[in-house]
C-alpha cells in the first residue's frame, strides 16, 4: 500500500513541484512519512541524492509532530462533541490505543521502537497520537519520537538507497 501511495504522488505532483518538494510534502502526511519520503526519494523512483533526502525527510516527518502531541486531545474532544466527527475520532482512538501495549509497558524505548522500525501502522503520526491520548510527558515523547525517526531514516536509507538503489541504481 505504501508503495502504491508514493507512486500516486510521485506521479501526480511530479511534473508540478521539484522532486525535493514532492519528497517533503511526501514525508509530512500520515501513513507515508519519512518511510514514504525515502522511498520516494530513492533511485527506484525520483532519484534525489541521499544527502538531500534525507534531511527533508527527517524535518518533514517531525514537522507535524508537536502540534499532535499539544493539540489532538482538545481537537478530538470538540470534535466528540458533533455527531459527524463522533464516530471518525472514536475510530481513531481506537485503532491508536489498539497499539498502546508496548509504548505503556517501555515507555521512551517502547515509543521509540514503535517509531523507529518501520512497520505498517507505526511511525511519528500513530506513536505520537497514542502517547497524547497516554498523557505521557511531552519533552520525554518528543525526545523519543526524534530518536525513532533518526532510527527510521536509518533502516529506510539501507531499503531505499542500499538495496533497492542496488537493484535500480
Amino acid at each position: 500500500m505504501t508503495e502504491k501511495l508514493v507512486e500516486w504522488f510521485v506521479v501526480n505532483l511530479g511534473g508540478k513541484l521539484t522532486k525535493e518538494v514532492v519528497v517533503f510534502i511526501i514525508s509530512l502526511f500520515p501513513i507515508l512519512e519519512l518511510r514514504g519520503g525515502l522511498l520516494a526519494a530513492g533511485p527506484a523512483f525520483l532519484d534525489v541524492p541521499v544527502n538531500v533526502a534525507m534531511p527533508l525527510c527527517i524535518i518533514g516527518n517531525l514537522l507535524p509532530i508537536p502540534f499532535i502531541l499539544l493539540l489532538i486531545c482538545p481537537i478530538f474532544d470538540w470534535m466528540r462533541g458533533t455527531k459527524y466527527f463522533r464516530p471518525l475520532v472514536e475510530k481513531l482512538e481506537k485503532k491508536a490505543m489498539s497499539k498502546k501495549d508496548r509504548i505503556e509497558k517501555y515507555e521512551f524505548w517502547g515509543l521509540l521502537f514503535f517509531v523507529g522500525i518501520p512497520l505498517p501502522g507505526t511511525g511519528a503520526w500513530t506513536g505520537s497520537l497514542i502517547a497524547a491520548l497516554l498523557g505521557m510527558d511531552k519533552k520525554k515523547t518528543f525526545g523519543a519520537i526524534v530518536c525513532g525517526v533518526f532510527l527510521a531514516s536509518a533502516i529506510m536509507y539501507l531499503i531505499s538507497y542500499v538495496f533497492i538503489g542496488g537493484i535500480f541504481g
